[in-house]
């Protein structure tokens, strides 16, 4: 299991149309994807969108509901998790953002709105390890990136894990999760990789 913390940002930047729709299911490689409540790997995952893409998805199906500037999606991705749209003003820019929300919980849609602007208005551009991680899950192509089968340890089977190159010594896969600093950055787009740390909250 991987499920994600509260809320998490898994992609920097502005993703895309097509890094939109490819991040819309991070998780489908998992093993035994019909198995058990899959809320727990997408409820709190969000990124950022173009306004294009804000708008294209608003015209796609009938919403199934619309609070202002936010409008959640009538196709549900599991059981009560669906995507959140938000159009939020964050330091006198109007920014676009797509997160999962589960609706069964009556203030998670507000509780994703407060940590988006919370995260977006730092003063500092700064990644947490986790959203790091979560960055190098997102642009790793699916032939690259796998989960621990049944010649990992136990404890490791499940977990996700991504190949790294080792210069002479080809490839390695490696958990996901045990990247060193060094890896982690070796994984990462040239422009975040030197980016600060960030504590997380």
């Amino acid at each position: 299991m991987i499920p994600s913390p509260a809320t998490t940002r898994v992609f920097q930047g502005v993703a895309s149309r097509q890094q939109m729709f490819r991040m819309f299911d991070r998780h489908a490689e998992r093993p035994k994807r019909w198995d058990g409540d899959a809320a727990p790997f997408y409820s709190g995952e969000w990124f950022e969108i173009g306004e294009t893409e804000h708008d294209y998805m608003f015209e796609v199906l009938p919403p199934l509901w619309i609070r202002g500037s936010t409008f959640a999606m009538r196709e549900f991705m599991t059981g009560s998790v669906t995507s959140v749209f938000f159009a939020l003003r964050i330091e006198a820019s109007i920014r676009y953002f797509h997160g999962y929300c589960d609706l069964s919980g009556k203030a998670s849609v507000e509780t994703m709105r407060v940590a988006i602007i919370e995260r977006e208005s730092r003063a500092v551009r700064a990644m947490t390890r986790q959203e790091r991680l979560e960055h190098i899950w997102s642009i790793t192509a699916g032939d690259y990136r796998g989960y621990a089968g049944d010649e990992w340890p136990q404890s490791a089977r499940g977990k996700r894990t991504v190949i790294l190159y080792g210069g002479n010594e080809g490839t390695l896969l490696k958990l996901l999760d045990e990247l060193t600093d060094g890896e982690t950055a070796a994984k990462l787009p040239v422009h975040l990789r030197h980016l600060p740390s960030q504590i997380a909250a």
